[in-house]
């Protein structure tokens, strides 16, 4: 096997594969990162130094982390992912919108 065959398999084995709720497990090139989930934003007339450690100052959290993703590419539901930042272990899925599973299952 050729040397960039053999780097290219290694870059694309260990892809992260979230498992939708609604669409079953994909690859996340399906998704679109949304970002930290746990991050409680200010009122929308806050002063802009509130809106600016919000946005800009950020921890770089070690270990498990709650995340959105979009999933961009499915069923375009937001979905909060918590997710290991070192193995990019998956511990669970959920939809980010609280009533979303009784939405759903009165539609069927």
């Amino acid at each position: 096997m050729s040397g960039a065959l053999v780097l290219i398999q290694s870059c694309t084995v260990d892809m992260i594969r979230i498992k939708c709720p609604y669409c079953g497990e994909r690859d996340h090139s399906e998704f679109t990162y949304g970002g930290d989930a746990s991050i409680k934003y200010p009122a929308l007339d806050a002063p802009e130094s509130e809106w600016t450690k919000a946005i800009f100052f950020r921890e770089n959290i070690r270990g498990m982390q709650k995340e959105t993703w979009h999933h961009t590419n499915g069923c375009r539901l937001w979905l909060e992912v918590e997710r290991s930042t070192i193995t990019h272990e998956i511990k669970s899925v959920k939809a980010c919108h609280p009533q979303i599973e009784k939405i759903t299952k009165s539609k069927s």
